[in-house]
């Protein structure tokens, strides 16, 4: 494996996160704590308790993946597609790079930025309300998969995206409203019946389902299940990026 190439990549594109601090951390945190102020303070006060737990502090899982879950994305996307749109991208593929380690080095960066804000949000949280994290090890690591899965998935839009205007299409009418209507703000339980049945064909409500079960022992569905659906998505990502790269779809032409 070529770790002096993927240290190349992943530091290029961490570098640029500096550079653009106000639109990669400082914009997130700032719509994140809007949330809070409006849904934490404002609803959230004429609000009785969810399972057991403030509604503030109920809804704290689900900011941190909606805005990791787009970041993640987003990310991904402009670092792939930025390299096509400049020509770039040709130097990279006729370096002795396999593309394994294209992908560690772009994927890692992307996912290494959306962990950051995550846990700036999650330090952000803590100046509107007061919770615990009841299994910290596994929010990390739910953390860090939800980063990876949808930095890779991100990939693959800015592959596919053939225009500036694509790369927004999915982060901005997609995964924001499966967010939203993905338990971000609410339980599934609180349902009708035939709604709940619709919801579970939404994947991420798995994300935030197995990301709140974390901080408060508690969770719309099965964990083993959510995190099985995410390390499906997982799966099938890792093979259409596969494809991607031997068939040469939008990279080689």
């Amino acid at each position: 494996m070529n770790l002096y190439a993927i240290r190349a990549i992943y530091l290029f594109e961490l570098a640029r996160t500096w550079r653009t601090l106000l639109q990669s951390i400082a914009t997130p945190v700032i719509s994140t704590s809007l949330y809070f102020v409006v849904f934490g303070s404002a609803i959230g006060a004429s609000m009785t308790e969810v399972h057991g737990i403030s509604y503030g502090a109920f809804i704290v899982p689900g900011l941190i993946m909606l805005a990791m879950l787009t970041e993640s994305i987003s990310n991904a996307a402009f670092g792939i597609y930025m390299p096509r749109y400049s020509g770039t991208i040709y130097e990279v593929l006729s370096a002795p790079i396999s593309p394994f380690e294209i992908v560690v080095g772009y994927v890692g960066a992307a996912a290494t930025k959306s962990m950051i804000l995550g846990l700036v949000i999650l330090l952000t949280a803590r100046l509107f309300v007061s919770f615990e994290i009841a299994h910290p090890l596994w929010m990390v690591l739910l953390m860090a998969l939800t980063a990876v899965t949808f930095s890779l998935f991100g990939f693959i839009v800015g592959i596919w995206a053939d225009g500036w205007e694509k790369l927004q299409v999915v982060p901005a009418l997609i995964v924001t409203p499966l967010a939203f209507l993905g338990g971000s703000f609410y339980s599934i339980s609180m349902l009708p019946p035939v709604w709940q049945t619709i919801t579970l064909f939404n994947p991420v409500v798995y994300l935030i389902s197995a990301f709140r079960w974390s901080f408060y022992g508690v969770a719309d569905v099965n964990v083993g299940l959510s995190v099985g659906m995410t390390l499906g998505f997982l799966a099938l990502c890792l093979v259409i990026v596969s494809w991607m790269f031997r068939s040469g779809y939008r990279l080689k032409n």
